[in-house]
């Protein structure tokens, strides 16, 4: 039986062998140590790691938190995912419909209160819905923002117990544009439309000339940041 310890050795001997490896070659390990253990998670800001796993692993399990308040070109984004990949989309859900939380907590409780919100629409359904897993896949990229700057390209999720995999964690921008052109990778619309960072519709703006890709998250904030990730 494999323990957690087993796991966390093993992701950090990956993240130091594999540091200078191609994205594709990290899914490769991941996809061939882990199999149907593994998954790729994704907010459908585009479908970049989500395609890159499909070449590593057909058929592979791409994971989407539905949580009741993304914009339609996410849905949308979900659903061509799904319908053009070799992937089997899994969409989680909150315990509760938006409803039904604003009737225990009260309206707009993204507004007063971002981090609750984050942790019952996010947080709580991820790690219920990673539980068949012993590691997962991110978009994670060490550009995006100061607080992503040192993201191993693999590492060990010490609160889930479960081995963490950014295979694009040295990619840039350019790098991204690059492969979305490359090999026709669908994205979301908002992208084209201001948008650098694709989140909740009440939390996302359109970022501002010379703001690095996570400011338009939480904005006028001290937030930077869901929970998922830390």
């Amino acid at each position: 039986m494999t323990t957690a310890t087993d796991l966390r050795e093993l992701a950090e001997r990956a993240g130091r062998e594999l540091e200078d490896a191609s994205a594709l070659d990290i899914l490769r390990w991941a996809t061939g140590t882990f199999g149907d253990r593994f998954c790729v998670t994704s907010s459908m800001e585009d479908a970049v790691v989500a395609h890159l796993a499909s070449r590593a692993r057909p058929g592979v399990d791409v994971v989407f938190l539905d949580t009741g308040y993304h914009f339609p070109e996410t849905i949308g984004t979900r659903d061509a995912v799904d319908a053009v990949l070799d992937v089997h989309v899994i969409t989680l859900t909150p315990k509760q419909s938006v409803a039904e939380q604003e009737a225990e907590y009260g309206p707009k409780l993204h507004d007063r209160d971002p981090d609750r919100c984050c942790a019952l629409r996010k947080v709580a359904p991820l790690e219920q819905g990673l539980t068949q897993y012993d590691a997962w896949a991110t978009g994670l990229r060490r550009d995006e923002s100061p607080t992503r700057a040192n993201t191993p390209v693999v590492g060990w999720d010490e609160r889930r117990g479960k081995v963490k995999v950014s295979p694009i964690a040295r990619w840039s921008q350019q790098d991204v544009d690059a492969y979305v052109a490359e090999h026709g990778v669908l994205t979301n619309p908002l992208l084209e439309d201001g948008y650098a960072s694709v989140g909740c519709a009440p939390c996302t703006r359109r970022v501002l000339a010379g703001e690095d890709a996570r400011a338009g998250r939480w904005a006028g904030r001290g937030k930077t940041e869901c929970g998922l990730h830390g």
